[in-house]
């Protein structure tokens, strides 16, 4: 196995990662910037994405890599126990976390990289923060080069709540219908589903990160064929950014969308009305 500061300075040098669990419902796989917080990767999600981090109960989450990485390193994928954090007013994350993502996170340098920017966007402070509190294994994973490539997550055989990461792709990517999606591994192997839930998603964004695309496939995992029972967005390529009205429509509903998860996030902890 990697050693644990070997894994927490691949995650602090990457621009991108991937956050993956299995929820009530199903796997749970979305794009995250990594950082690092005592020396352990984490995540640091915006109050946007209350609803998703809600679906973290197991306490056990996989920390992946699996964008083209520089200098032609690998990918990975660390999974573990999580400690999960709800930072309503922004301290943790301004204190401990804010620089690192000042360094890799386009949109945030423009919200947050002075005392002004953050009074003003004080609603992308506060945070989600889960937290890789020790790894308990550790695969080397090709990475993700073509727009059909994909990062499968199901439960790891023999257990529920850990989750399993892999990278996969398919000739197509149906939304649903009769025909079930073959999948294989990068390697051309199929990934030998066994009936079990699972998500396939990919992302892509944009050169300044206003624009963070995600598709996905959800349904069930039979040998190397995935019936399709959930679908959104496509595999894309290059991404352009937003236009002028595209960029106010996005800000509009991202404000509304964080304002609302800081609420409850306050109301959880007594402090908002």
């Amino acid at each position: 196995m990697t050693a644990p500061d070997d894994i927490s300075g691949a995650w602090r040098r990457a621009v991108t990662g991937e956050l993956c669990w299995t929820g009530p419902t199903g796997p749970v796989g979305i794009p995250v910037v990594p950082l690092v917080l005592d020396g352990r990767p984490c995540a640091a999600l915006p109050a946007a994405h209350l609803a998703t981090a809600d679906t973290l109960t197991s306490g056990r989450a996989a920390f992946a890599l699996t964008s083209e990485r520089h200098g032609g390193a690998p990918g990975m994928a660390a999974a573990g126990p999580v400690e999960v954090v709800a930072d309503a007013d922004g301290s943790l994350f301004t204190e401990h976390l804010l620089p690192q993502e000042l360094v890799k996170h386009p949109p945030t340098r423009l919200r947050a990289d002075s005392l002004m920017a953050q009074r003003e966007n004080w609603w992308w402070l506060p945070r989600v923060v889960v937290v890789l509190s020790r790894v308990e294994s550790e695969r080397e994973l090709p990475v993700r080069s073509a727009p059909g490539d994909a990062v499968l997550v199901r439960p790891a055989r023999g257990s529920a709540e850990d989750p399993r990461v892999d990278v996969v792709t398919a000739d197509a990517w149906p939304r649903g219908g009769a025909d079930p999606a073959p999948v294989r591994l990068l390697d051309g192997s199929p990934p030998d589903g066994r009936g079990e839930r699972a998500l396939v998603f990919g992302h892509r964004h944009s050169p300044d990160f206003e624009r963070w695309e995600r598709w996905h496939r959800a349904g069930t995992l039979t040998g190397g064929r995935l019936s399709v029972e959930e679908a959104e967005g496509e595999p894309m390529g290059e991404v352009a950014p937003f236009g002028v009205l595209e960029r106010l429509r996005n800000h509009r509903e991202l404000v509304k969308a964080c304002k609302a998860g800081v609420a409850a996030l306050e109301a959880r902890q007594g402090t908002g009305g």
